[in-house]
Protein backbone atom coordinates (compact mmCIF):
# COMPACT_ATOMS: atom_id res chain seq x y z
CA UNK A 1 0.00 0.00 0.00
CA UNK A 2 1.42 3.41 -0.83
CA UNK A 3 1.55 6.93 1.00
CA UNK A 4 -1.32 7.75 -0.87
CA UNK A 5 -3.39 4.89 -0.57
CA UNK A 6 -2.90 4.86 3.50
CA UNK A 7 -3.59 8.87 3.03
CA UNK A 8 -6.71 8.32 0.80
CA UNK A 9 -7.95 5.27 3.63
CA UNK A 10 -7.69 7.69 7.08
CA UNK A 11 -9.41 10.71 5.59
CA UNK A 12 -12.30 11.07 8.12
CA UNK A 13 -11.03 7.91 9.83
CA UNK A 14 -12.99 7.14 13.37
CA UNK A 15 -11.95 3.55 14.10
CA UNK A 16 -11.11 3.26 17.73
CA UNK A 17 -8.01 1.36 17.18
CA UNK A 18 -6.72 4.32 14.77
CA UNK A 19 -7.62 6.70 17.21
CA UNK A 20 -6.32 5.29 20.14
CA UNK A 21 -2.65 4.09 17.85
CA UNK A 22 -2.80 7.96 16.89
CA UNK A 23 -2.54 9.18 20.54
CA UNK A 24 -0.07 6.35 21.78
CA UNK A 25 2.66 8.08 19.35
CA UNK A 26 2.09 11.47 19.58
CA UNK A 27 2.13 10.75 23.78
CA UNK A 28 5.18 8.57 23.45
CA UNK A 29 6.61 11.32 21.33
CA UNK A 30 5.90 13.82 23.29
CA UNK A 31 7.59 12.02 26.65
CA UNK A 32 10.73 11.14 24.92
CA UNK A 33 10.71 14.33 23.29
CA UNK A 34 11.53 13.31 19.57
CA UNK A 35 10.83 16.31 17.18
CA UNK A 36 10.54 15.62 13.12
CA UNK A 37 8.55 18.46 11.99
CA UNK A 38 7.67 22.41 13.04
CA UNK A 39 4.41 22.88 15.25
CA UNK A 40 2.23 24.77 17.14
CA UNK A 41 1.53 22.88 19.73
CA UNK A 42 3.08 19.81 21.63
CA UNK A 43 2.84 16.27 20.97
CA UNK A 44 0.50 15.98 23.87
CA UNK A 45 -1.85 18.56 23.20
CA UNK A 46 -2.11 16.95 19.80
CA UNK A 47 -3.09 13.97 21.22
CA UNK A 48 -5.52 15.85 23.75
CA UNK A 49 -7.18 17.47 20.89
CA UNK A 50 -7.23 14.80 18.68
CA UNK A 51 -9.94 14.35 16.03
CA UNK A 52 -10.44 12.31 12.53
CA UNK A 53 -9.74 14.96 10.53
CA UNK A 54 -6.04 15.02 12.73
CA UNK A 55 -5.37 11.37 11.15
CA UNK A 56 -4.18 12.11 8.24
CA UNK A 57 -1.10 14.34 9.82
CA UNK A 58 -0.16 11.96 12.51
CA UNK A 59 0.15 9.55 9.44
CA UNK A 60 2.31 11.58 7.79
CA UNK A 61 4.28 11.85 11.70
CA UNK A 62 4.40 7.49 11.88
CA UNK A 63 5.90 7.56 8.18
CA UNK A 64 8.71 10.12 9.12
CA UNK A 65 9.15 8.49 12.08
CA UNK A 66 9.25 4.55 10.94
CA UNK A 67 11.76 5.92 7.63
CA UNK A 68 14.18 8.51 10.07
CA UNK A 69 17.83 7.09 10.75
CA UNK A 70 18.05 9.67 13.16
CA UNK A 71 15.61 8.05 15.39
CA UNK A 72 17.03 5.30 17.19
CA UNK A 73 14.14 4.46 19.70
CA UNK A 74 12.50 0.99 18.94
CA UNK A 75 9.32 1.85 21.16
CA UNK A 76 8.29 4.94 18.68
CA UNK A 77 9.76 3.15 15.83
CA UNK A 78 7.21 -0.12 16.99
CA UNK A 79 4.02 2.53 17.88
CA UNK A 80 4.59 4.23 14.69
CA UNK A 81 4.19 0.75 12.95
CA UNK A 82 1.09 -0.38 14.61
CA UNK A 83 -0.64 2.87 13.74
CA UNK A 84 0.36 2.44 10.05
CA UNK A 85 -0.72 -1.24 9.97
CA UNK A 86 -3.77 -0.27 12.00
CA UNK A 87 -4.73 2.10 9.72
CA UNK A 88 -4.10 -0.70 6.79
CA UNK A 89 -6.12 -2.85 8.15
CA UNK A 90 -9.05 -0.23 8.81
Amino acid sequence: MTKEDLMKKCEGLEDPSVMGSCKVLLEMMDEKKVDVEEKDQTYLEMAENLSPSDVPKVLELALKVRESGDIKDPEIKNAASILIRAIEMS
